[in-house]
């Protein structure tokens, strides 16, 4: 079944999105206007060096099963979402128009899943030993976080490290490792349903790659972490 996920952040999040686009999920990026022009014109472009290969290969967004599109954060229409990635770096999310969408995302108690350069505060509320520390000054506003229901963000480590390469457009990215995003392990695993435990467990890509029914492109799944 085709899920609909939101990625905050253009960058790391068309990687994720590449994964979830391969999957046949449907995927939108919220970025700058002139970014998501960009995107809804011409797609994404991930570029990934597959094992005993020397040259990267290109994976277009518009060849996946999936559907992907994008927008600024002020057209984002919440209730067609599953689930919302967190692809930001954290000051990011200072932004007064990013923010607000924090506020309504939170406020529509959808699950996230974090790929940012640093964990979320109410994920890290979800630690023993944590839960009740002064971890605020650690953040550039962590006012942004007090309305998320801890047991509602989830975590995974943003490995691929990709960058734009400076000739290209800004629908450009490619990861200097494999396209792998690893679940943070949870011993305290206290989700608020079912529902968002398995959302989480799925999305993570943890256990496996995922699969892809387009025989074009399902050997890069398979060799690309």
């Amino acid at each position: 079944m085709a899920r609909n996920i939101l990625i905050l952040g253009a960058s790391y999040g068309s990687l994720l999105a590449t994964k979830l686009l391969m999957a046949g999920h449907n995927v939108t990026l919220v970025c700058r206007k002139k970014t998501a022009e960009l995107i809804n014109r011409d797609g994404t472009e991930v570029r990934i060096k597959l094992r005993d290969e020397a040259i990267h290969r290109a994976i277009f967004s518009r060849d996946l099963p999936g559907t992907l599109d994008a927008t600024s954060p002020q057209d984002i229409d919440l209730s067609r979402y599953d689930l919302v990635a967190l692809a930001m770096q954290e000051p990011q999310y200072t932004n007064h128009t990013i923010r607000v969408l924090m506020i309504k995302i939170a406020e529509a108690n959808l699950p996230c899943l974090s790929i940012m350069n640093m964990p979320p505060l109410p994920y890290l509320k979800r630690i023993p030993g944590l839960a009740d520390m002064d971890l605020e000054e650690a953040y550039t506003n962590a006012q942004v976080w007090e309305r998320f229901k801890p047991g509602l963000v989830s975590l995974c480590s943003p490995d691929p490290k990709a960058f734009r390469p400076p000739e290209e457009a800004a629908n450009v990215r490619r990861p200097e490792v494999s396209l792998a995003f690893h679940r943070a392990s949870e011993p305290q695993l206290n989700l608020s349903s079912d529902f968002h435990s398995t959302m989480f467990s799925y999305y993570a890509l943890r256990a496996s790659p995922l699969r892809c029914a387009n025989p074009a492109v399902a050997p890069l799944i398979a060799n690309s972490g």
